[in-house]
């Protein structure tokens, strides 16, 4: 997991969805590795709307249409749809 190769230093904010990351399980990961869980509310869809909508567009605009042969080729086509055609 990243947290085991990356060692990151001071606190961490992780954001979710709920579902599974709601579980005790995950909490306890969280607080031993410095972790900080950031949800909405139950039932709250409009606590995080945009950052929804902009990575579905993203994943139906871009992603589901192609077929990456390199991370690196990835990393650019996402960072070309971001930065000319998102903005």
């Amino acid at each position: 997991m990243a947290v085991g190769r990356r060692k990151p230093d001071g606190e961490i904010i992780v954001h979710s969805d709920r579902s599974q990351y709601g579980s005790d399980d995950w909490q306890r990961f969280c607080r031993a590795n410095n972790l900080a869980t950031s949800m909405s509310l139950r039932g709250n869809c409009w606590d995080n709307a945009v950052a929804e909508s902009f990575f579905n567009s993203l994943k139906k605009e871009r992603i589901r249409k192609r077929i990456y042969k390199t991370r690196d080729l990835t990393r650019a086509d996402i960072f070309d749809y971001i930065e000319v055609l998102y903005n």
